[in-house]
């Protein structure tokens, strides 16, 4: 069996040059293996029963985050300065999206 390399562009493959096949020709294309359809690798499927298990079990290996009082008082420090920024560059934010949207 003959083989050719195709580019795929905006979802179409573009072969090099012309293939002499009558118009209707159903040929096969193999792709590669991270390509290939599988329904256990579908986000938008549901989880099975095994999958659903498998993921609860990793949930419960989590360790809780912990901080010390030190972690958590420059976490909050950087909260309020960032508020505080975002409050002060409010009005420039608002304008810029005012523009875009005239």
């Amino acid at each position: 069996m003959a083989t050719m390399t195709a580019t795929v562009r905006a979802g179409r493959l573009e072969l090099p040059q012309p293939i002499d096949l009558p118009d209707g020709t159903e040929i096969e294309i193999r792709l590669p293996e991270q390509m290939a359809s599988d329904p256990s690798q579908d986000d938008d499927a549901p989880m099975t029963p095994d999958e659903i298990a498998r993921t609860l079990a990793a949930m419960e290996k989590v360790e809780p985050l912990e901080m010390s009082d030190e972690e958590r008082a420059a976490l909050e420090a950087d909260r309020l300065a960032r508020k505080e920024w975002e409050k002060a560059h409010f009005e420039e934010h608002a304008e810029k999206l005012q523009r875009i949207w005239e």
